[in-house]
């Protein structure tokens, strides 16, 4: 149990509401809300006026809720669609928020058609590129390559060492990563949520809003576009991932985020490493997360996101590194997680 979880905790979070609204003393129920891959809990209060607000538990040290004030109260302050925040204990970790209600887009997605899907990302996306736009990135710590490094090491590290108990580096490995990191530093900054997914968008009051975007960088333009494309619940095809990338390349130059200079291949080609990146990152987050964390359900999804790197990997051809890890992926590690993941099913 973590500490997030043990009812001495959820004792201090229900004093810490009662002391910012004494009406509701003696009748103060929190009901939990949501939990996530953190140590973070959420936990819904309803005041005595029948409002409800939702309450984050965020324990030191293992969260730091600093961030997540500082750039919620900025984002507001841009005209951004993310919850108020109400009131602040940083010692505690507690945070007091708007409720946005129990709906991220991903439900909408359960058994919607092709044509319901592509409206709800249509959306997403035009969400992304507001956030782009307003969202100041000077604050920001940058997305630079010594984090971009540490992020792609946990896939040798966490799913090649640790748990497939691998040896060595896979073959083209040292050159492919450092072109992954390039790639990502030649591109334009912005803001970057960093975990733009259907699972991080509420819909709320007719229009969609931002939650969980307390590990917010300034870094490359397309992370977040690959983010959602390239996501948990959805796998698209490659003719339709270019569409959606074209397009938002041209609005991208058409507003000033990106240079004219930026063509459809070479963008393309960002968005295929930035995707190549975050995949493997993931791979390993949820191998580690497991492993370490002993938390349930990552294992499955494991080959989601193999595929997902595939899919970047097929438009790569020529990077630094690529052909030889590409062949190793297809031949040793696909087998080999795919083995893996049937033995844990239950």
């Amino acid at each position: 149990m973590s500490q997030a979880e043990s009812p001495h905790r959820l004792e201090q979070l229900r004093l810490w509401a009662q002391a910012q609204h004494p009406s509701i003393e003696g009748s103060s129920d929190l009901v939990l809300a949501a939990g996530d891959a953190s140590f973070r809990r959420y936990y819904r209060l309803t005041l005595e006026s029948g409002e409800t607000r939702m309450l984050m538990d965020a324990p030191p040290p293992q969260e730091d809720v600093g961030p997540f004030v500082a750039i919620a109260r900025d984002w507001h302050a841009a005209g951004l669609p993310v919850p108020r925040v109400y009131a602040v204990d940083a010692d505690q970790g507690f945070v007091e928020l708007e409720d946005l209600g129990d709906e991220p887009l991903h439900l909408a997605l359960d058994g919607a058609d092709e044509a319901t899907t592509h409206a709800h990302f249509d959306a997403a996306i035009a969400l992304l590129e507001e956030l782009q736009r307003k969202a100041p990135s000077d604050s920001l710590p940058p997305y630079d390559a010594v984090t971009l490094a540490r992020e792609l090491d946990l896939f040798p590290d966490w799913c090649l060492a640790q748990w497939l108990e691998l040896d060595g580096q896979p073959p083209g490995w040292p050159a492919l990563r450092q072109a992954l990191i390039e790639q990502a530093l030649a591109q334009p900054v912005v803001t970057v949520h960093r975990d733009f997914d259907a699972m991080n968008l509420m819909r709320h009051a007719a229009e969609l809003w931002l939650i969980d975007f307390q590990d917010a960088l300034a870094g490359p333009i397309t992370y977040d576009l690959i983010s959602l494309l390239h996501g948990r619940y959805r796998r698209f095809d490659a003719a339709t991932r270019a569409a959606w990338s074209e397009a938002f390349r041209q609005r991208a130059i058409a507003d000033g985020r990106l240079s004219d200079s930026v063509d459809s291949d070479s963008f393309l080609r960002w968005v295929n490493a930035m995707a190549a990146q975050r995949a493997l990152k993931v791979l390993g987050i949820f191998c580690r997360l497991t492993l370490r964390d002993q938390r349930d359900g990552y294992l499955a999804r494991l080959p989601h996101f193999l595929a997902h790197l595939q899919d970047s990997l097929e438009g790569l051809e020529g990077l630094a590194g690529h052909a030889d890890f590409s062949a190793w992926v297809e031949d040793s590690l696909r087998p080999l997680i795919e083995a893996r993941v049937a033995e844990v099913r239950p």
